[in-house]
């Protein structure tokens, strides 16, 4: 559940300007010019995209004191995940392009569905009032480009515990986040957490089956969960690196 609302306008970049990087992608040929190399595209796409992603994270810097640093601060940790800078700044994007089609189209609906991306792999949570809502959410999180999957987890229907309950959620995700940074043989910064009524979503890439049963375990045996719901993958996933069309 977003807390507030952010004015996107503010800081040295928008969202606009963050999506307008969104096109330049792998393979991207419209930005070659006479005498230039395949070298020298890939180094331009890369440039683009850490820009891209450090943009997405300044606009953000309207939201809250102090965001200016975690956005450098999560630009290196970018680098060091399974899915590095490239995979960051497309989520990035994904991410600023999905809030803003929500927003735009029901203040509510922005307010109450959560969104994890992994490597374009986007998992909604949360609760809303209406089908109707939950279809809308899940229609316009296919439409940004980059996006591989769309996970509905959404609950449609009265309930979620209110603010008492939405406190509880929120100190299970900082629990879990934190035992993790200190699990043995676990990569932390490669899963995505969130908890909702109890239940903990996880996305992201473990490096294998042992990796992810530490996950699940840690996650399990915190106090006030009820239920974990993993749409975790593997590293030799074949839906991470698609094969090439013929």
């Amino acid at each position: 559940m977003n807390t507030g609302q952010c004015k996107v306008s503010r800081g040295p970049c928008s969202w606009t300007q963050a999506r307008a990087a969104a096109p330049l992608g792998r393979g991207d040929t419209s930005i070659q010019r006479p005498g230039m190399t395949s070298v020298d595209i890939t180094r331009m796409v890369r440039t683009a995209r850490t820009s891209a992603l450090l943009c997405v994270l300044l606009a953000l810097a309207g939201c809250a004191p102090g965001l200016l640093l975690g956005a450098v601060a999560t630009t290196g940790v970018a680098a060091s995940e399974e899915r590095g800078m490239d995979g960051a700044a497309d989520d990035a994007i994904i991410r600023v392009t999905i809030n803003d089609l929500w927003f735009k189209h029901d203040h509510q609906m922005f307010l109450d569905v959560g969104l994890q991306i992994y490597e374009g792999r986007v998992l909604l949570t949360g609760r809303v009032d209406q089908e109707s809502q939950r279809d809308g959410a899940v229609r316009m999180a296919w439409q940004p480009k980059g996006v591989k999957e769309v996970i509905n987890e959404i609950r449609v229907g009265p309930g979620g515990g209110g603010t008492e309950q939405f406190g509880r959620d929120a100190v299970v995700s900082s629990r879990l986040r934190a035992e993790l940074l200190f699990t043995k043989g676990v990569n932390s910064i490669n899963f995505s957490i969130r908890t909702v009524e109890g239940t903990v979503y996880l996305i992201g890439v473990a490096q294998d089956q042992d990796e992810l049963d530490r996950v699940l375990s840690v996650a399990r045996n915190l106090a006030d969960v009820r239920a974990v719901v993993s749409h975790v993958i593997f590293r030799d996933d074949p839906r991470r690196h698609p094969a090439a069309k013929r």
